[in-house]
């Protein structure tokens, strides 16, 4: 059985709003030293003001690939060490019937994957060296089919959860620790305004349950809340000439 372990020196990408700064403010509260990751300054300002003192910020877009080995090690210099990444950034573009948007497709591919995939890399490859380390990701329960109104999006989850799923069976002999979150609806700019939402939480439960799966200190796959691994069942089970029926 893994031992719990402490989440001190963290690089939170994504924190500028929703799950992602639930996470920061959380990790600061418990003392931890934290980076947070985000394109826009002014928000990043705002985050920071809630613990001055253990909170650094840095601007970053995520799509910029080539610059994060650099910024990652500068981070990880300025907090002399890193023991944890977290990946919260992602985008869901409206998508209105008949749209067909290769644009907006990409855009949701390189934020929500290939981002992820970038800063993920270079974290594992540092945390299999030192056999220590976490991997938050926040994936979704829209990942486990493809829904009609948003397939830039569920492809995007579908493949982060996968491709973490893939790193947690390459990591995990080496001690590090990767978890998978896939909330259900969340209370954030991202959802406000759009219909159909139940069982809506806010982005602070979801951080206070992603970090307790993670301080257990063995790799997880889980829903938040947990009830939606039975709807996740559900959905998955119903076959393809049904499900396509469903507005959903």
């Amino acid at each position: 059985m893994s031992s719990p372990i402490r989440l001190s020196k963290a690089i939170v990408v994504g924190a500028s709003s929703g799950v992602g700064e639930a996470i920061a403010r959380r990790l600061a509260e418990s003392g931890a030293q934290v980076a947070i990751v985000a394109r826009r300054q002014s928000e990043l300002a705002r985050v920071i003001q809630c613990a001055p003192n253990l909170i650094k910020h840095f601007v970053h877009d995520v799509t910029e690939f080539d610059s994060v080995p650099g910024l990652f090690e500068q981070i990880a210099s300025e907090l002399d060490g890193v023991d944890t990444l977290v990946y919260a950034a992602g985008i869901m573009p409206d998508c209105a019937e008949g749209e067909y948007s290769f644009a907006k497709d990409h855009a949701t591919i390189a934020t929500n994957l290939l981002g992820a995939m970038a800063w993920m890399n270079v974290a594992a490859a540092r945390f299999e060296a030192g056999r220590a380390g976490t991997i938050i990701g926040i994936s979704s329960i829209a990942g486990e089919r493809g829904r009609r109104g948003f397939p830039g999006y569920c492809t995007s989850k579908a493949a982060l959860t996968t491709y973490l799923e893939s790193l947690r069976n390459r990591c995990s002999r080496y001690g590090v620790n990767v978890v998978t979150i896939k909330p259900g609806f969340v209370d954030t700019a991202m959802t406000r305004g759009k219909k159909g939402l139940f069982w809506l939480v806010s982005a602070d439960k979801v951080a206070k349950r992603t970090l307790a799966l993670a301080k257990r200190g063995s790799s997880a796959c889980a829903f938040v809340p947990s009830r939606w691994a039975l709807v996740a069942a559900i959905v998955r089970a119903l076959p393809s000439f049904l499900f396509k029926r469903l507005n959903f």
